[in-house]
């Protein structure tokens, strides 16, 4: 009889959504601009600045058309410098200009991003012969780009005649202009990486990592020996040189291994600064960090953040008073100074060229809701002297400083206008934007809304901030969409995104909001820029999913809102977001209509596995406890109390979530009655490289969420 009623069910679903295909759309649902039009316009990365010129260089993605773009100052006008004029699903990385500002030199290829193999090549074109990852070098000036080779980590020696960088493993150079073939410098054991060269240019410092331990060490010629900085059983990392070239200071962790500790409990992982004279025995400790969870090495963008900088400072990032901070201390060691106090985090950040300020990207300032936003902060290596150098409603990151003038160079955006670069003139702070033209002359600006800061309580009492996008001329009760972002280190903003992935996002919330629909992007705890608490809370993941509960709390508060139809609430997101998304749906069919679930984890047990049950007698002590929390923490769990309709999306070549669990969850949906349907994009990644087909997945999940919550 249950099976019958399961028949009968699907069959009505089915004939309704047949059916929804030929009702005319209501006014709610006309479309005021298309999905086409909101992403169409070109996003900006890759920002770097000459350190002794004026002169800079960003990527625009326009389309799937990736091409490097320069300026030049005092005029900046734009000039495009490369022409991959396709969408051919191949990204630019790893962009950066030679001192001189005379070269430009970037990697092509690859899923640069992903948890595993983002160096292996892509084929989303499905071509006979795959495009490889490769090295090249362009004259700033213009002309045919230079095929340096296969490899990773390219970086201009300092008289900008060579590259070093890594293929297989080991270091390799060859002349920047491609005039004579690649030469691999040495053979060492382990997989040698980040290749740092010495101010005058005649040594390169490296990382060789040897599994259970690392070494930092010093290349200078084929007839001297490589030199190994006080070589432990630690892991050692981030190597920097001394302006004078004759110190370099690193990161040290300890080695792997140890007992086996609890798998439910946070543990503090020590680290700490040190330095070493190069050819000299032993390394001096200059700092540690603090025996507490809160003194773990920081895990935003740059980690360490580790520079030498001028007046004899080094800066590095700390989260020790429970925000992701700038220090500075004196290459002698001594006390640390704060250099970055207040409740907001900093990050990518950037020394200026001589090594006197910082700038960085900051959740802070004077304008009402700047912790749901970024501005470029400024302050010097030896004082704590912090300053927002770009106040308002707008949204800046990644900043330069160029090496002749020092103008400021970041990008910026505002909730209507996509990012492009800007340049901000030190001594008059007057801004003069970039690449205006750029932007389509039937991009939709005027139509976008400005998304609201909302905060409200979950059920344990976290104060939780969401950016609410309502619709235009909203006069009755509209359905609701929750985005949950990815990451899940990540933070939705009042605004265009910092990253081209939840530029997307934002992109899509947008035209969802002019479908009909206010949309709610939630930033749940696991996210950054709410203090360290908030980030890595004990019971967070596979140790209890206790940020469910902040997307559940989203879902309880836009229902008791009275300009929300609390019947059509749907949820969609990537990643971690298509992970929430399913659990949403798994734990909580009475509230979430429908759903996309696009690239989502739905079995967290894999993820713990290789901590219960290591190679050796030895396995933590709460192992059953963890497994058992880890089951619980799957959406896969839920799948018995799964009712409402869910598109799931996925790319068969994704780097970054295995594309089997998506397969296996399609298997138990069906196995129970679920109706769902699927979009399988085959051979792209995490990141849907090819425009064609993040344009695809874009349109499949609004248009699934239209014809099951827009009545």
């Amino acid at each position: 009889m249950k099976t019958f009623q399961k028949v009968v069910t699907n069959l009505l679903l089915i004939l309704f959504i047949q059916f929804s295909f030929f009702i005319q759309p209501t006014q709610a649902q006309k479309e005021v601009f298309s999905m086409e039009q909101i992403m169409s316009n070109p996003f900006p990365s890759n920002l770097v600045a000459s350190s002794k010129t004026d002169r800079i260089v960003w990527a625009f993605n326009t389309e799937g058309h990736r091409n490097l773009f320069v300026a030049e100052g005092p005029d900046y006008e734009p000039r495009q410098l490369t022409q991959y004029n396709k969408d051919a699903g191949q990204a630019l990385s790893s962009v950066s200009i030679s001192s001189d500002g005379n070269w430009v030199v970037y990697i092509r290829g690859g899923d640069f991003g992903s948890n595993w193999n983002d160096e292996g090549s892509l084929n989303p074109e499905f071509l006979p012969d795959p495009p490889k990852v490769q090295i090249w070098s362009i004259a700033f000036e213009g002309g045919e780009p230079n095929l340096l080779g296969e490899g990773l980590s390219p970086q201009i020696s300092p008289n900008n005649d060579f590259v070093a960088f890594v293929k297989s493993g080991q270091i390799w150079k060859i002349k920047i202009d491609g005039s004579t073939k690649a030469e691999k410098l040495f053979n060492a054991r382990g997989r040698n990486s980040s290749p740092v060269w010495s101010p005058d240019g005649s040594q390169i410092a490296f990382q060789s990592n040897r599994s259970d331990h690392s070494f930092i060490g010093v290349y200078t010629d084929k007839s001297t020996p490589i030199i190994w900085l006080d070589p432990t059983f630690n892991r050692d990392a981030s190597p920097r040189w001394s302006p004078d070239g004759k110190k370099i200071v690193f990161t040290r962790q300890n080695g792997r291994g140890g007992t086996v500790k609890p798998i439910l409990e946070n543990q503090h992982q020590a680290w700490e600064i040190r330095t070493a004279v190069v050819g000299k025995e032993g390394s001096t400790k200059i700092w540690k960090a603090p025996e507490t969870l809160r003194g773990n090495m920081s895990s935003t963008h740059g980690r360490a953040n580790l520079h030498w900088a001028a007046k004899n400072r080094i800066v590095f990032m700390s989260y020790q008073d429970g925000w992701p901070h700038m220090y500075s201390i004196s290459e002698k060691g001594g006390e640390a100074l704060l250099l970055t106090p207040g409740n907001y985090m900093a990050e990518y950040v950037h020394l200026s060229p001589n090594g006197e300020q910082l700038v960085f990207a900051g959740n802070t300032g004077k304008t009402a809701g700047d912790i749901d936003r970024r501005h470029i902060v400024q302050v010097t290596v030896d004082k704590a002297n912090a300053k927002v150098m770009t106040e308002g409603t707008g949204l800046e990151w990644t900043p330069v400083i160029t090496g002749k003038k020092g103008d400021l160079v970041y990008l910026s955006a505002t909730p209507q206008r996509p990012p492009i670069p800007a340049v901000m003139n030190p001594k008059n702070k007057k801004i003069k934007l970039l690449a205006e033209n750029y932007i389509p002359k039937n991009y939709p600006a005027d139509e976008l809304v400005t998304p609201k800061q909302v905060i409200f309580k979950s059920k344990d009492g976290w104060n939780i901030h969401a950016t609410m996008f309502e619709p235009k001329n909203m006069t009755k009760k509209s359905p609701a969409i929750i985005y949950v972002h990815g990451g899940p280190p990540r933070q939705m903003l009042l605004g265009w995104h910092y990253s081209s992935y939840y530029s997307n996002g934002y992109a899509v919330n947008q035209y969802l909001a002019s479908q009909g629909f206010v949309v709610l992007s939630v930033n749940y705890r696991l996210g950054i820029g709410y203090g360290y608490e908030f980030h890595r809370p004990v019971d967070g993941g596979t140790r209890g999913a206790s940020e469910y509960k902040d997307i559940k709390a989203a879902a309880l508060w836009l229902a008791k809102q009275n300009f929300i139809d609390s019947k059509n609430i749907g949820i969609y997101g990537g990643s971690y977001g298509g992970y929430l998304t399913a659990m949403a749906l798994g734990r909580n069919s009475d509230l979430f209509a429908a759903g996309v679930d696009i690239h989502g984890v739905h079995d967290r047990t894999t993820r713990v596995g290789s901590f219960m049950y290591p190679d050796g007698y030895e396995m933590a002590p709460d192992r059953e406890k963890a497994r058992e929390v880890a089951w619980e923490s799957s959406p896969i769990s839920s799948v018995p109390t799964w009712t409402s309709p869910v598109m799931i999306i996925h790319a068969d070549d994704d780097r970054n979530v295995q594309f089997s669990q998506s397969t296996d969850l399609v298997q138990r949906l069906n196995e129970k009655g679920v109706y769902n349907e699927s979009l399988v994009i085959v051979d792209d990644t995490h990141h849907f490289m090819l425009y064609k087909n993040q344009l695809k997945v874009n349109k499949a999940a609004a248009d699934f969420l239209k014809r099951f919550l827009l009545k």
